[in-house]
């Protein structure tokens, strides 16, 4: 770990993760970016998640320390609640009733401390009919109506795991859990956060209801403004096999755009100029025969940085070199491993990350000394790990 204090906005605030998969850790990563000191308690043995990830590039465990503790043990349990009496939230991500099981559900946590914040993540929430179900980040989305709209007409297409896992559940989470310690500071009570990744996926769509409702929103995959129905608002491909990305939706970025693609047909010139419904399909075929005649380089040297609403698609490798990105310092290494900075910035808080992931129980020692277990204590819980 960082050998420096943090000094993000967050700073001084303990959390507890309890080890889980997808957004859990990802909110735990978050709130340690931004400056809190978080625990994960790991298990001596790992679920099997299907796939084996080296230590430094689980990205998303980075920034905090690891502790292992068998939870299934009178000893592991009231270890743990010995550390949430310290802590100021705690994170969890099983499904409903196995922290109620193990006896640290938020009856018992709250008991021990009463300003805990208990942050929940599930896929469909603590309660209602697919409360107990397995499921995954695609399942979600597909139950929020949000799958339903992405992708070509003939099938929805599932957007990464970045809607349910990330957008609609770890960022939601954390946002419920600063919330609630907000409002802990005015009533000194904690509470439990439940943030289903289903409700956060069908919060994320709100402005997309509210277009349907008002029939301007066809409720069909590319048949919109957004979801690559309009040309004007998607994809094209180069002279070289690569992409660009366009988005002219005013009026004006559009005239724009007309004006930097150098068209002298005078026939052609019509055809961008129609952008009615019935000319969707020759204004596509009009635009992607343009862009087909140049590279993307060469495109971004005529487009990037005007109002035409332009930018190249780039790669997962290119991204981070982008001059922009580099201005920004929008990576870092982080043990050798290049990956996101810290998101959002503050005019005065620096959010950093606070070190590289660690291996489960890299930490078990330190932690609970730094939590208040003398040595005699952390020698009688490691047989049991």
């Amino acid at each position: 770990m960082d050998s420096k204090q943090p000094t993000g906005p967050l700073a001084g605030l303990r959390v507890i993760e309890i080890a889980g998969i997808g957004p859990g850790p990802f909110c735990a990563m978050m709130l340690s970016d931004m400056g809190a000191e978080v625990i994960r308690i790991d298990r001596a043995a790992p679920p099997d998640q299907g796939i084996d990830i080296p230590v430094l590039s689980n990205v998303t465990n980075r920034g905090r320390r690891s502790a292992v503790l068998d939870l299934k043990s009178p000893e592991g349990v009231e270890a743990l609640k010995r550390l949430v009496a310290r802590a100021d939230a705690l994170i969890e991500g099983f499904r409903p009733g196995v922290m109620e099981r193990l006896g640290l559900g938020p009856d018992e946590l709250l008991a021990v401390n009463p300003g805990l914040v208990y942050g929940r993540i599930t896929g469909w929430g603590q309660e209602g009919p697919l409360a107990k179900a397995a499921g995954h980040d695609l399942n979600y989305i597909a139950l929020s109506g949000m799958l339903h709209a992405i992708g070509p007409a003939d099938r929805p297409l599932p957007p990464l795991n970045l809607i349910g896992d990330y957008g609609g559940g770890a960022m939601y989470l954390a946002f419920g859990m600063v919330c609630a310690l907000l409002e802990r500071a005015k009533s000194g009570k904690g509470q439990v956060v439940d943030a289903a990744m289903v409700d956060g996926a069908a919060s994320l769509g709100a402005a997309l209801y509210g277009l349907l409702d008002a029939g301007l929103w066809r409720d069909r995959r590319a048949g919109n403004l957004l979801d690559g129905g309009v040309p004007w608002y998607d994809s094209y491909e180069t002279s070289d096999g690569k992409h660009i990305a366009i988005g002219p939706l005013e009026p004006r970025f559009y005239d724009a755009m007309l004006e930097l693609l150098g068209v002298t047909d005078d026939t052609l010139r019509a055809t961008l100029r129609d952008r009615s419904e019935a000319n969707w399909p020759r204004l596509r075929a009009a635009l992607a025969g343009i862009f087909r005649t140049r590279t993307r380089d060469d495109w971004c040297a005529r487009l990037e940085g005007t109002d035409v609403c332009f930018a190249p698609v780039l790669s997962m490798a290119e991204a981070p070199h982008h001059p922009h990105t580099v201005a920004r310092e929008g990576f870092v290494a982080v043990g050798g491993v290049v990956q996101p900075a810290p998101a959002p910035r503050f005019s005065r808080s620096r959010p950093a990350v606070q070190g590289p992931p660690p291996a489960p129980g890299e930490h078990t020692r330190d932690i609970l000394a730094d939590w208040g277990f003398t040595p005699e204590e952390v020698d009688r819980l490691s047989p049991r790990g």
